[in-house]
């Protein structure tokens, strides 16, 4: 068979965890299914605070290389006219690009990536694929980023539409994307995936459950630790975490013990801790890297996932979810968040917040409390790593890049 280059358009910096955790593994599970030969280039648009050195962007360039994969890094800008001019540039760029090394797919992660993706799609006329499909557009303006008219807005919901009706394959992260693609676009998509954030099942484990010396370290050893992994405030819960932990140590008192792995400053946490009413000594703030992230994640005994439950997270996937399952901890979630509500509930590994008081706090509490009586430490990570394993194994990804890219007659354009 011919070789098959894939252009691959992100909108993240190299070292953001979204590309190094939700992006590179699906690569290389690509790459095992395309001919000899192939190559696939990365598009990266970095952050100045991401950015890499020299020697970083040459030691990066060459393990790529090594594995058949080309690092082509553009420099980010705030949406703007500063960030549109910039973007005829590196359009232009990457349309030579596909031609001078004969690109046969363009594969776009999100629907900011799959505007650039459409562009050069229609140019060139290589079939697009679109991955982790869910509203972006919609999702800015519940979030408050974004004027819910602004130009912005329009601007990224139109060219959502348009990736819609013209993508070969669509890859999102829950199945209610299929009907709101119909009704918000009006598109009724056919070769349609869905493939939630996968998690490495090897690297989150039990053989990073309670590390003694962590414990140790932090003062946790004989605590009930909750643990939460993600930022504070913008598309995440802020002042309703510290309200819950306020509830959760007033019902198990000194036991009680928080965990909080953010980049988020500590002095920042002690002000929410305060303000709700919490001992900032029950917290514990630390930022570390994503390769830390189990054997910190594994000192909890239940987690928190502080998503905001704005509508279009319905239709979103939540990583950290799938890696508390995988270390074995019962999760609190809002309501309507991916499909991963409705699955602990299902499954009855966690529990979903009512509403957000401290009545609703305390009902949860009380759940959680009962389910860590009601297993023991071994049974309940069994428990909630089975779910892990059945709704965010990598087989899942497996499945859908080997149907899309082992069968090359499956890769024809379609819409408009």
């Amino acid at each position: 068979m011919k070789p098959v280059n894939i252009l691959v358009i992100t909108y993240w910096s190299y070292k953001d965890a979204l590309i190094q955790t939700y992006t590179s593994p699906y690569l290389k599970i690509i790459k095992k299914y395309l001919p000899a030969g192939s190559r696939i280039f990365l598009v990266t648009l970095e952050q100045s605070h991401l950015r890499m050195t020299d020697e970083e962007l040459r030691a990066n360039t060459l393990a790529l290389e090594k594995e058949g994969m080309r690092l082509v890094p553009f420099s980010y800008s705030r949406f703007g006219l500063r960030a549109i001019m910039k973007w005829l540039l590196f359009l232009w760029r990457l349309f030579r690009l596909c031609r001078r090394e004969h690109i046969t797919h363009i594969h776009a992660w999100c629907t900011p990536g799959g505007a650039v993706g459409y562009i050069l799609s229609k140019l060139t006329g290589r079939p697009l694929i679109i991955d982790s499909y869910e509203p972006h557009a919609e999702a800015m303006v519940e979030n408050g980023a974004w004027p819910a008219r602004g130009l912005a807005f329009k601007i990224l919901f139109f060219f959502e539409k348009l990736q819609s009706k013209r993508a070969s394959f669509v890859i999102a992260t829950t199945e209610g994307m299929k009907a709101y693609a119909l009704e918000k676009y009006g598109v009724a998509l056919r070769k349609f995936y869905v493939k939630p954030a996968c998690v490495d099942l090897q690297l989150f484990s039990a053989a990073d459950r309670k590390n003694p010396a962590l414990l140790e370290e932090y003062k946790l050893t004989g605590k009930l630790v909750c643990v939460y992994a993600g930022k504070i405030g913008g598309i995440y819960l802020e002042k309703e975490i510290f309200d819950f932990f306020a509830v959760a140590s007033r019902y198990w008192g000194d036991r009680f013990r928080a965990l909080v792995l953010t980049d988020t400053a500590p002095e920042r946490i002690r002000e929410l801790a305060k303000a709700s009413g919490l001992d900032p000594s029950v917290v514990t703030v630390k930022f570390v890297a994503h390769a830390q992230i189990p054997k910190h994640m594994g000192l909890g005994d239940f987690a928190i996932n502080a998503v905001k439950p704005v509508p279009t997270k319905r239709y979103c996937t939540s990583i950290k979810d799938g890696e508390y399952w995988a270390m074995g901890l019962p999760v609190v979630i809002p309501p309507r968040i991916s499909d991963d509500s409705e699955i602990i509930s299902h499954h009855g590994i966690g529990s979903v917040i009512r509403e957000f008081h401290k009545d609703s706090y305390l009902e949860t509490i009380r759940e959680i409390d009962a389910m860590l009586k009601a297993y023991s430490r071994e049974e309940l990570y069994d428990k909630v790593r089975s779910v892990a394993e059945m709704h965010r194994n990598f087989s899942i990804a497996d499945h859908i890049y080997r149907d899309i890219y082992y069968s090359q007659e499956d890769s024809s354009v379609d819409g408009i």
